[in-house]
Parts: structure tokens; sequence; C-alpha cells
């Protein structure tokens, strides 16, 4: 084979990546927008949502279009065809802005629009270390909030703590993959984080100790 048809078959089987943020630093040890799988992310990319008001988005601008504009959560929803959801695009828009920790922070433990919450768990969970995502998620495990989900083709409700939960507990959010993450019981023996308090255990012994003072 000569050194041209060499040249041109290598050129070939070269596939660029899209959609990546500049100016960022890497997480997990790549580019932040490589987080989402490229088939999900060139979907996106190619939508008319993003193309239109999504990737002039601001930090500020998107904020708002969450409260005012995010309905439901999941990857894709069916408008007469299947497309990426407001929801999944603003995931990767936020991957490429990259806000500071303390801003998740705030939209984790603020109250006032559980969209901004969903939205910003997605992040820490894509984001965030083992243990960081233990202890900024955990709490909202008793946040029963109503949310509306698109997945396999029907809408549905579920509430937060059952999507808090799948991030912590899964290996995937309908049709994205997570980063693989260490396992509680692992961090705890470890002592890199304490046993999560149980009010059912709490419960529990409450119940023993009340039953033994009555012998």
């Amino acid at each position: 084979m000569s050194n041209t048809s060499k040249r041109a078959s290598s050129e070939s089987v070269i596939t660029t990546d899209v959609g990546l943020a500049y100016g960022v630093s890497k997480i997990h040890g790549i580019n932040p927008a490589l987080l989402i799988e490229k088939i999900l992310r060139e979907r996106i990319l190619y939508s008319l949502y993003w193309q239109q008001p999504c990737v002039t988005l601001n930090l500020m601008t998107l904020l708002d279009e969450v409260v005012f504009h995010v309905k439901l959560i999941g990857t894709y929803s069916d408008a007469g065809k299947v497309r990426p959801t407001r929801f999944i695009c603003i995931i990767l828009r936020l991957l490429q802005i990259q806000p500071t920790p303390d801003i998740i922070d705030y939209l984790l433990i603020q109250t006032d629009f559980k969209y901004l919450q969903t939205v910003a768990a997605l992040y820490a969970r894509l984001t965030m270390d083992s243990v960081e995502i233990y202890q900024k998620l955990e709490p909202l495990l008793s946040n029963y909030s109503r949310l509306r989900i698109y997945e396999n083709g029907e809408s549905y409700i579920t509430h937060m703590d059952e999507y808090i939960d799948n991030l912590l507990n899964g290996s995937k959010f309908c049709d994205l993959i997570f980063p693989r993450i260490i396992r509680r019981e692992r961090l705890e023996e470890t002592g890199a984080l304490d046993e999560r308090p149980s009010l059912v255990r709490d419960e529990f012994e409450k119940e023993v100790e009340e039953h033994e003072r009555q012998l």
C-alpha cells in the first residue's frame, strides 16, 4: 500500500469529538463534555433547542432557563419524534461552563426550585469524587418532591429521593452512563466517610431500649 493510501486509510478512521469545553479544568482526567457519551452528546448538539437558545446560555441565564422552562428530567423526550430533553441539553451546557463548587452547593441546598436541584445533583454525580457525591447528595434523600421524568417512551411521576437514590446507587440515568464511584461501605471501612445515620435503626434501638426498661 502506498503512503498516500495509508494516509487516506488512517484519516478515514479519525473521529472528532464535538461540543468540548474550553478554558476549563479536566474532570476525572478528561474534558468535562466527554462525561456525556458521544452519541448522546452529538444528538444534543444537533438538536434545535441546543442550536438556538441553549448554546448561548451563560450561568445566570442557564439558571433562569431551568426555573422557567425545565418541566421534566430525562435524556430524551417525544414531541412527534425522539429528541434530547432541555434537561440533558442544559447538563451539557453546564459541563461546558463549569461553575464553581460553591454555586453547585447552593443549588443543592436551595429549596425553592426543585429542577435546579435535579440539575445540580446530576452535575455533582458526574463531576465530583466519591466522598463528595455522598456528602452532597445524601441530604436530598429526605426530599420527596414530585418530579416528572420521560423514560422509555413515556412520561411519569417520580420523586426526588428516588432520583437521588439512583444517582448514588445506579450505574446510569436513562441513557447517560455514570462515572464509577466507590461504594459507601468501602468508604466507611477506610474512614473516608462516617456511617450514615439510619432513622429505621434509631427507632428500632429506641424500641429495644424501651422494652428492656419494662422487663
